[in-house]
């Protein structure tokens, strides 16, 4: 019976790794020819998973029947809220990808596949209570991450990027199974809950050294400061609809990660890690910003906003409450939406010959040639900004407020100070759009699918967004009681 009920709670995974093994199969067959029907294969079947893990979310589940495997897999609310998430992000980018890759002629059958199979792993990842389960996650999403980056092989940038990635992930693997190693070492387990029984009294010094080690390796993953350098090159260098999926799908499954990490595992020690968060979450936001100030290219300018955004949802993280994992996901469910909104954006600015736009200057006028386009683009912009009464404002309110909460007031009021330095270049953008003198550079047409997702994108990130509030704020309440909710 443990058994049976442990398939039936991977059976989103279990969807995954049949439909992505036989896609496969049909890419080898059929060759590139067959690349667009695999791309809907592929968006059905992350439809039919994000179907399969809804109810556990809207029931808030939790407890015993969500634990499968002995202890190493849990199906709960948040595991589900994150993969609602990811799986959403997955299917943005597998939906932006034809129309970009068929310009280059390098439109592969493998390419819906590897999203697969990284989303996989992501999904295994954000359910992982074992740190040999987290690890077969982590590196299952990042081996087909490392293709992707290096996907668009005529263009050397990107053959940079898969590479970049590539070694410093793997420099980041060691450091986070040099870490699981230490705390196996010194706890005598693997498992979540075990080892946070093993740390209820006082830690030694091998073992917070061991939590250091796995909160740096994710930090990595995470793109956090002083781990976050792999992020402008690869950001750049990838293809547009690769970026667009590094900057939601896996950075979901990472920040997940690691607040079941910390929460979980290390949950009765929050003394031990805090302050580490809080100098990642304060030094990621003021180098986001500072970063991004000097950009001259759209795609590194995210690449530091990304960043930055990570820094204000760690600040839910160093809360150490159920307040602050609920911000930290409503957070997560508004920045997916503005990145997916931004990028799908980028990849619609191109020239007359059809060439990717992404210099800042070339943007210069965009108001009065693409009205439309600036208007969303600028949505993107001022939500990433916090700037009220758009919804991006809203996420930024609840971290800040489960700070306050949780006696962080410090936290919060600095958090909101640099907030404001970030502010000024997204401004910059729609400075150079709106105020500058037209260049006439964006001058080819999109097709419906990217216009569908960026008129998608800008009507949740209007005021409109708010009348989700409360829809959003129950589902999160949920998600993060189940990851409080010991077994």
């Amino acid at each position: 019976m443990e058994l049976t009920s442990s398939l039936g709670l991977i059976a989103p995974e279990i969807l995954l790794s049949v439909a992505g093994l036989f896609l496969l199969l049909v890419a080898a067959w059929a060759g590139d020819r067959a690349s667009s029907a695999i791309s809907i294969a592929a968006c059905v079947v992350l439809g039919a998973a994000f179907f399969l893990v809804a109810p556990s979310v809207c029931a808030g589940a939790a407890g015993l029947e969500t634990v499968a495997f002995g202890g190493q897999f849990r199906a709960d609310a948040f595991a589900g809220f994150a993969k609602l998430m990811i799986y959403a992000a997955a299917g943005a980018a597998l939906v932006v990808a034809p129309a970009f890759f068929t310009r280059y002629a390098a439109m592969r059958a493998e390419y819906p596949v590897l999203v697969l199979f990284g989303t996989l792993g992501m999904s295994i990842m954000v359910s992982a209570t074992d740190l040999l389960t987290l690890y077969i996650g982590l590196e299952m999403q990042s081996l087909a991450a490392y293709v992707l980056a290096a996907f668009l092989r005529p263009d050397q940038r990107s053959a940079e990027a898969g590479l970049k990635y590539f070694v410093l992930g793997a420099l980041a693997s060691g450091i986070l199974l040099f870490g699981a190693s230490l705390l196996y070492g010194f706890t005598g387990t693997t498992q979540f809950e075990l080892m946070r029984v093993a740390m209820a009294g006082p830690i030694s010094t091998g073992t917070l050294f061991g939590i250091v080690f796995v909160l740096a390796g994710l930090a990595f993953k995470i793109s956090a400061v002083p781990f976050h350098m792999w992020t402008p090159d690869v950001y750049e260098g990838a293809p547009t609809p690769v970026t667009q999926f590094f900057a939601t799908a896996p950075k979901v499954a990472a920040i997940a990660l690691t607040a079941r990490v910390a929460l979980d595992a290390f949950g009765t020690h929050a003394d031990a890690w805090r302050q580490v968060v809080i100098f990642a979450a304060l030094a990621s936001i003021v180098v986001g910003a500072l970063g991004a100030i000097g950009q001259t290219n759209i795609k590194r300018l995210l690449a530091y906003s990304s960043i930055n955004n990570v820094g204000f949802i760690l600040i839910g993280l160093a809360a150490a409450t159920p307040q602050g994992a609920s911000a930290m996901l409503v957070y997560l469910v508004i920045y997916v939406a503005m990145s997916v909104g931004s990028f799908v954006a980028v990849l619609m600015l191109r020239d007359e010959d059809g060439a990717p736009v992404e210099r800042l200057a070339d943007l210069a006028g965009l108001s009065r040639t693409k009205p439309a386009l600036a208007f969303c683009l600028a949505a993107m912009m001022f939500s990433l900004a916090g700037i009220p009464p758009l919804f991006g404002f809203w996420g930024k309110f609840v971290v800040f407020q489960a700070a306050v909460q949780a006696d962080l007031v410090a936290l919060a009021a600095i958090g909101i100070a640099a907030s404001v330095i970030g502010a000024f270049y997204y401004i910059k953008v729609v400075k150079v759009m709106y105020f500058d003198e037209a260049v006439n550079v964006v001058r080819d047409r999109s097709d419906w699918a990217h216009w569908a997702l960026l008129i998608i994108s800008t009507a949740l990130m209007s005021p409109l967004g708010y009348l989700l509030t409360g829809p959003l704020s129950v589902l999160a309440d949920r998600a993060a009681a189940s990851l409080f909710f010991l077994v």
